[in-house]
């Protein structure tokens, strides 16, 4: 599945050094209907890394860091580790909650009432990106339903299924 680390350990009964391999498991992504399997969890639009999924699953948590821009691709928000450090004008609300058994994290755009991102982490290596709209760095919106992804006017992935081999995934 992922690539493997070296794991060095006893046997049972403590006799000698034991060498074996633990298989390094990858995160899932489904932004809307897409699913980008075995990623590191960091999501790259236009080349560049704008979102980061972190699982704590031993401590229930989903951590989102993500830099938010305008429609210029002026930086206007930070959330780092669902907590937001720059927040221009006070324009977004970040709402955690732990859902039925797993955690949620709702970004709010409070001057256009829209959901920037709402994020669920759906298993300890699942996570879903159900919707949002936002914009990247070079200002073109970013649309997430549970139907699609739109890029801009030209790009809208729909229905894809990727193996990101370990890396992050890609859109635009």
């Amino acid at each position: 599945m992922g690539e493997s680390v070296p794991f060095h350990g006893t046997d049972p009964f403590s006799r000698s050094p034991a060498m074996g391999v633990l298989s390094k498991p990858r995160l899932e992504l489904r932004i809307g209907s897409n699913i980008f399997r075995n990623t590191n969890g960091v999501v790259t639009i236009h080349g560049k890394e704008q979102l980061v999924v972190e699982l704590k699953p031993e401590l229930g948590q989903l951590l989102i860091t993500l830099d938010l821009y305008n429609e210029q691709g002026v930086r206007n928000a930070h959330l780092r580790r669902n907590v937001l450090t720059l927040n221009e004008r006070g324009r977004f609300a970040v709402e955690t909650s732990q859902g039925q058994t797993m955690p949620a994290i709702q970004l709010s755009d409070l001057q256009s009432g829209d959901l920037a991102l709402e994020v669920h982490m759906m298993s300890v290596h699942r996570v879903d990106l159900v919707c949002g709209k936002l914009f990247s760095h070079k200002g073109m919106p970013v649309e997430i339903t549970p139907h699609y992804c739109r890029i801009g006017s030209h790009t809208t992935l729909f229905g894809e299924i990727l193996d990101m081999r370990g890396g992050p995934a890609t859109l635009g």
